[in-house]
């Protein structure tokens, strides 16, 4: 066990963990390679926090992998990162089952090449019986898709009259969000330096706690996952109260 994680706290763990993925294209042009080049070894970061997160025990780790905006970046870049992502599924099933680890995807997977959908399918079929750590990746995800989503879809049960408009309140759109199987995330992790949440779980990240590192993201490891939650439990998670009421409460 490194020093750093000894000081981790494992009765105050989040339960959820959220990482916006950024910086891999500038990692690789700062090393005067391709963007793919940086989004290959931002494979192994991956890999990294996963295994780092499971090891401690967290419960939900969710990664923000591609963005409906994405799908207007350069051909050759969208392509190549389908195809890393068919091959990095591909090879991971194995790990991820050796691990417990259970796979979920959120977004508009419509918009995924079919065979990108078929592997993805297999692999969380694969690992559907796994109890360990929930890895949830967001691909062709963006949050103001999400809402708009749930919004249409909570329009036809009113329509159909599965829902009275008059009860509607946050715990049914909760029911129709992508992560409704999921607990809001507690800690936001964003990489790279850039101070921004990008549409990514909008609604869900009312009450996280944001933390924003200049590591690009190739080069984030279980020491900067351990950075990161040891700045969140120094936090004080008061919800609207004030910090009386937080300490005044009963344990």
């Amino acid at each position: 066990m490194t020093s750093l994680e000894a000081k981790i706290d494992r009765q105050k763990l989040p339960r959820h963990i959220a990482i916006i993925m950024d910086g891999n294209g500038r990692w690789a042009q700062e090393k005067g390679q391709d963007r793919l080049y940086g989004h290959f070894h931002g494979v192994e970061s991956v890999r990294d926090i996963v295994e780092g997160c499971a090891e401690l025990g967290i419960g939900y780790l969710t990664l923000y992998a591609f963005s409906t905006e994405n799908w207007d970046r350069p051909a050759y870049e969208v392509d190549g990162l389908m195809e890393l992502l068919v091959d990095t599924i591909r090879n991971e099933v194995e790990t991820l089952n050796r691990n417990n680890i259970k796979l979920h995807v959120i977004g508009d997977t419509n918009m995924l090449p079919e065979y990108a959908r078929q592997e993805l399918k297999e692999a969380m079929e694969m690992t559907s019986h796994n109890t360990g750590l929930n890895l949830v990746m967001a691909l062709s995800y963006s949050s103001r898709w999400e809402l708009v989503k749930a919004v249409k879809s909570i329009a036809e049960d009113v329509k159909e009259g599965k829902i009275d408009p008059a009860t509607i309140n946050q715990d049914i759109l909760q029911k129709y969000l992508c992560t409704s199987d999921f607990p809001d995330p507690e800690l936001m992790i964003r990489t790279s330096g850039e101070y921004r949440i990008s549409n990514f779980l909008l609604y869900q990240l009312a009450y996280a706690e944001l933390y924003f590192t200049n590591v690009r993201w190739p080069d984030f490891r279980k020491e900067n996952l351990f950075e990161a939650i040891i700045d969140f439990q120094q936090r004080e998670r008061r919800f609207g109260k004030t910090s009386a009421q937080i300490q005044e409460a009963p344990l």
